[in-house]
């Protein structure tokens, strides 16, 4: 499933509140302790990165490029 930023501020906003209940469109979670629902923010967190390395929004790890020489160059 690809999350949104409005998912990450949905589950971020129960957070602050002090709710284990979200709600996001028609479908609504509700999380047994808090440290669920922070491990469900850090996995949307972490997929918001992957989909912006993927797209190129992110910079991925920078390339390298080495040259090696021999005698006579």
């Amino acid at each position: 499933m690809a999350y949104t930023q409005a998912h990450l501020d949905a589950l971020e906003s129960a957070l602050v509140k002090g709710e284990k209940r979200v709600t996001f469109g028609d479908k609504t979670v509700e999380y047994r302790s808090v440290d669920e629902l922070q491990a469900a923010i850090a996995a949307v967190k972490r997929d918001l990165f992957e989909q912006a390395v993927d797209t190129g929004l992110w910079p991925g790890a920078p390339r390298q490029i080495r040259v090696t020489t021999g005698k006579g160059f």
